[in-house]
């Protein structure tokens, strides 16, 4: 294949591929991190790895759901408190779900 050829192909391929928001990579930066820890896991429980280790790959992986959560519940919040009229929720309806959330989030 001609170089020029490979450059055309892989500038066809490239127009395929759905462009993903800086929001979302934002998100999937830690998802793919956090997939990255629980290999690492898989592997510490098949090697016999020590408990201790184990346990400190374990809270990472806590650590980063954590953050993700807060992430993804402030960018929830945050739609629905720029656009309260996009849905077809009451604003008691809105706040109950919110609430929801946060409890969920919470335990």
């Amino acid at each position: 294949m001609r170089h020029h050829e490979k450059g055309y192909k892989e500038t066809l391929l490239k127009d395929k591929l759905p462009e993903i928001s800086k929001e979302k990579q934002k998100l999937l930066s830690p998802i793919k991190l956090m997939s990255g820890q629980i290999t690492a896991v898989e592997r510490a429980v098949t090697g016999g790895d020590e408990c201790a280790d184990i346990l400190m790959l374990l809270a990472a992986i806590r650590g980063g759901v954590n953050s993700l959560m807060a992430e993804i519940l402030e960018d929830h919040i945050r739609l629905h408190i720029a656009h309260p009229n996009s849905g077809t929720e009451t604003p008691e309806e809105l706040t109950e779900d919110l609430i929801s959330l946060v409890r969920a989030y919470l335990k």
